[in-house]
């Protein structure tokens, strides 16, 4: 692993230290681009205003209109966090404004695969609705749109996937990654997308005379669902997105939140007052996510949803058990495919520039955390495939893929596609991470087709795994209070949370649990302690390691340890 140093401006970071930014946050912000303290500001009134985004005026038109008339509207879900949150956004926000005849469905990952189908779309005009509003999908599903507006359905797309060559024929379509959308944010996840869109027929419906600016419902109690599916869907956080999350935190701290989140919070063993994003991404994500990668994402849409804490408590044991079942599965599933690919290449030698990983066992709910391990594990673009179990599919198989810094894995398969056609019945998706359906005997064709793309595309630079780092933590800061102030600020995916590097002696080392390293450190001629989760070689002396802090405390003592992220070549 080569460590790199993130270069930090120094007068960016004087004018935030300047502003009273925290020296030690001022150096951390300007080495992710922030340059003037008005970038941290999380303010409300500093939100993107939802008149910039292209459809979300004719949307809120569409759906005051449908609101006057009482006309029936359903959402069609993904069956994620991210469409799980929209959802329930979509619902709980369009009952404050005043729709009384609401519906929603989620599509069936086996049966129905991803967005607005044909079938859903005929399974949505039998439920009786007049207005069908899809929620992180539909900007891809022509089709389906096509099929509702033909059984008299008037479609809403919101949606922030990147488009295909051609748009649906929906009523509106709300998407800042469409054709000639001037939105700033082309981050904004699904949930971020409808939220807005609600922004949008709250100001339609003001402007309507139905409530005035002070008798307005407020929509900001949404706002820790809109910041969960954010962190979740691992968009990149750029202001506006930072402003989302940071707004819903807040609320979540001072406890106000759906019942849903505090029960999930509950069964996660995290404190509602000390919430970070970190919560999001590594505690009530992966809960939601579970209930559509193993069993029906209903029950977590259902979670969030309901005003009843006893339900939510019993809804939120459920999705916990269903997220243990989906870690046993996931490790399982994960050493099989590690000893897969690693039968692919000699001990000790490199691996192939990219990796296609299949067995009959595998369970295609959890496809795409695996691959995301196994490339995080061995630093190459990664599919792993698993049999379909749709019925009269079962020869098909169904790929979730993950790549690396370099390496655009939608632009590779459309290569493949184009090389050898027919290999792939369907695929998509965008840089880091795309699916793709091949039939069972064409695996062999397309490992060696996409190892062949990977081979010409990747050097051996871009093969080397690299870890962007803060550099050296001055001893001053080593300190609970500063743990405190960066896990209270909003990290994420396009703003890393702090990784700090430099070399430390180490004193002592141990296993625990036979597959952790805890560590007895000397940070600048101090002790402290360390532990490295999942590794189980010893390390030298002297090591040039990179650490992350997390604040420990022991009988009512609050103490600094070093987690350990990797170690330098």
């Amino acid at each position: 692993m080569k460590i790199e140093v993130r270069d930090v401006p120094p007068r960016a970071a004087w004018a935030l230290e300047q502003a009273g930014v925290h020296p030690l946050l001022a150096r951390l912000y300007a080495a992710r681009g922030v340059s003037s303290a008005a970038e941290l500001d999380d303010g409300l009134a500093q939100l993107l205003p939802p008149d910039r985004l292209q459809g979300a005026q004719a949307a809120a038109v569409l759906l005051a209109d449908a609101i006057a008339a009482g006309r029936r509207i359903c959402i069609v879900a993904d069956y994620d966090c991210d469409g799980a949150t929209a959802c329930a956004v979509g619902l709980r926000g369009l009952r404050l404004l005043g729709a009384t005849q609401l519906d929603y469905l989620v599509p069936d990952r086996v049966i129905d695969g991803y967005g607005l189908t044909p079938p859903i779309a005929e399974r949505v005009a039998a439920r009786g609705a007049e207005l069908l509003i899809t929620v992180d999908n539909g900007i891809a599903s022509v089709e389906g749109v096509a099929r509702a507006r033909a059984l008299g359905l008037q479609v809403l797309v919101t949606d922030h996937h990147l488009p295909g060559g051609a748009l649906p024929p929906a009523d509106g379509i709300v998407n800042p990654n469409q054709p000639g959308c001037g939105f700033e944010s082309k981050a904004l996840a699904g949930v971020g997308v409808m939220f807005y869109v609600l922004l949008a027929l709250r100001a339609e419906l003001r402007a309507r005379g139905r409530f005035s600016a002070a008798t307005q419902p407020r929509l900001d109690s949404l706002l820790p669902l809109v910041a969960l599916g954010t962190v979740a869907d691992v968009v990149p956080l750029d202001a506006n997105n930072r402003r989302l999350v940071a707004q819903g935190l807040r609320r979540i701290r001072a406890g106000q939140m759906p019942v849903g989140l505090a029960a999930l919070f509950a069964v996660a063993g995290r404190a509602t007052p000390r919430a970070g994003s970190f919560d999001f991404g590594f505690a009530l994500g992966p809960r939601i996510n579970a209930a559509g990668r193993l069993a029906d994402m209903t029950l977590g849409i259902e979670l969030l949803l309901t005003d009843d804490a006893a339900r939510a408590a019993e809804l939120a044991a459920t999705l916990d058990a269903i997220n243990r079942e989906r870690r046993e599965i996931e490790g399982g599933m994960r050493e099989q495919a590690l000893q897969i690919a690693e039968g692919l290449f000699e001990p000790h030698a490199d691996p192939p520039a990219a990796l296609a990983v299949f067995d009959p066992d595998f369970h295609e709910g959890v496809v795409g955390i695996v691959a995301a391990r196994l490339k995080d594990r061995l630093h190459r673009p990664t599919f792993v495939f698993a049999a379909s179990g749709a019925p009269g599919r079962e020869h098909e198989l169904k790929g979730s893929g993950r790549s690396i810094a370099g390496f655009h894995l939608r632009d590779a398969l459309d290569l493949v596609a184009k090389r050898h056609p027919g290999v792939l019945l369907r695929f998509g998706g965008h840089a880091m991470a795309a699916g793709c359906t091949i039939d069972e005997h064409q695996f062999d064709t397309f490992e060696r087709a996409l190892q062949q793309v990977a081979t010409e595309w990747l050097d051996a630079a871009t093969l080397t795994r690299r870890l962007h780092t803060d550099g050296a933590l001055p001893p001053e800061y080593r300190r609970p209070d500063v743990v405190d102030l960066l896990h209270d600020a909003v990290w994420g995916q396009g703003f890393a949370p702090p990784v700090f590097s430099e070399e430390l002696e180490i004193v002592g080392q141990r296993l625990v649990g036979e597959k952790h390293l805890a560590l007895k450190l000397r940070h600048q001629g101090q002790p402290v302690d360390g532990i490295w989760f999942g590794r189980t070689e010893p390390l030298p002396a002297r090591a040039l390691l990179a650490f992350r802090l997390e604040a420990d405390e022991w009988q009512g003592v609050r103490r600094v340890r070093l987690l350990i992220e990797g170690l330098g070549a």
